[in-house]
């Protein structure tokens, strides 16, 4: 979305002071400790294994056309397309219809992430990732049909909370956790974490969205993709890069939802890349000292000291201190209250918390010559 990142809002959650203790203070009582956290997520050292999380299931592509929709208002809009809301004539629900023009897509070169998009949606199914129902074309566009995931972007609350409690923070860093853990499971990299790709449900839950850098990589990967704030050096350096990168963007998540503020931004790209490399990072004095430890031992540049990029792999994040009260089993399952709910009504196709965004005239089913079709047969 378009939304500036640096926009000022008006606190959802209460910004206390955390409260900390040292090796000279008492500890808090276990129980006082656990009513800091949303849904009481109790201390356990388990952990879910990979042989429990959901398989790579591939989803057979939807017989839809857009005669089977109706094609409502616009829930977000890119350089080469946009998101609408549309509901089926058949059964009555809402979906997300994701619409790229070919021509904006070839011209901007996005036909490979394009089509890794549809193939990455295809494969993955997992509860914090979002699900697409199938894709078509027409002579001009291409369609991904997706849940219609009704509370927003975290990225909206984040900017009308001007920062998360660490609570708040480590609830949705931990769901965060487990969708990377099973994509890099299936040998999936990210490539684009940030608040903007992450939606919440009615219930509070999250979503991850948006896989247009998403990429199956059994090895190294090269390509400079992703947000200017979130990309890690690596990638900035055109190093050869896989999974490490998304726990530097990981990091830079974590600290964005406790600061407000991302740790590299400069008005300029080229300054922020300077800034990455640099790798000199001014930690607020609020920060709770478990989120301290957690954060530098995720945004560094030494590739054998990042956490998540170890021989332990993700369990090395999971194990850290800060996210000692999560028991992951029941975050995996949802059974654990969430700290926001979105105020929607659930069904009904309920688009406020979604921003404006002009309209304009679509030409969506028309016929023609399509000079691109060749390049989109997935579809």
């Amino acid at each position: 979305m378009d939304t500036p990142r640096t926009t000022p809002g008006i606190p959802l959650f209460p910004l206390v002071p955390e409260v900390q203790t040292s090796p000279a203070q008492t500890p808090p009582p276990e129980g006082q400790v656990q009513s800091q956290l949303p849904g009481s997520l109790h201390p356990s050292s388990s952990s879910v294994s990979i042989s429990r999380l959901p398989q790579k299931s591939p989803v057979s592509k939807g017989k839809y056309g857009l005669q089977d929709f109706q094609v409502l208002r616009s829930l977000g809009t890119g350089s080469f397309g946009r998101v609408h809301l549309s509901r089926s004539i058949h059964n009555g629900r809402y979906y997300a219809l994701k619409v790229l023009k070919k021509e904006r897509v070839v011209k901007m070169k996005q036909v490979e992430h394009t089509n890794d998009e549809r193939r990455m949606l295809a494969l993955v199914e997992h509860p914090f990732i979002i699900r697409m129902w199938g894709t078509f074309q027409d002579s001009f566009a291409v369609f991904m049909v997706m849940d219609y995931v009704e509370g927003g972007e975290l990225f909206t609350l984040l900017r009308k909370s001007q920062r998360f409690p660490n609570p708040v923070a480590k609830f949705y860093a931990a769901e965060v956790c487990l969708a990377l853990e099973y994509l890099h499971a299936h040998t999936i990299i990210y490539r684009d974490l940030k608040p903007e790709n992450i939606l919440l449900d009615r219930n509070g839950h999250i979503k991850l969205t948006d896989f247009g850098f998403a990429k199956e990589v059994r090895d190294v990967t090269y390509t400079l993709c992703g947000t200017p704030d979130y990309i890690a050096p690596e990638v900035v350096a055109t190093k050869p890069y896989n999974k490490s990168v998304d726990w530097w963007s990981f990091g830079i998540l974590i600290f964005e939802m406790l600061a407000g503020y991302t740790p590299f931004y400069d008005t300029s790209p080229m300054k922020t890349y300077e800034n990455i490399l640099a790798g000199n990072v001014r930690y607020p004095d609020y920060f709770h000292r478990d989120a301290l430890d957690l954060l530098k031992r995720l945004i560094t540049k030494n590739l054998s000291e990042r956490l998540g990029n170890l021989q332990n792999g993700v369990q090395d994040v999971k194990a850290h201190p800060w996210f000692s009260e999560v028991v992951w089993e029941r975050l995996l399952s949802r059974d654990i209250e969430t700290p926001y709910e979105p105020p929607v009504q659930p069904n009904t196709g309920d688009t406020s918390q979604f921003d404006r965004y002009p309209e304009e005239e679509t030409n969506y089913g028309a016929k023609g010559p399509d000079p691109y079709e060749h390049l989109f047969q997935d579809f």
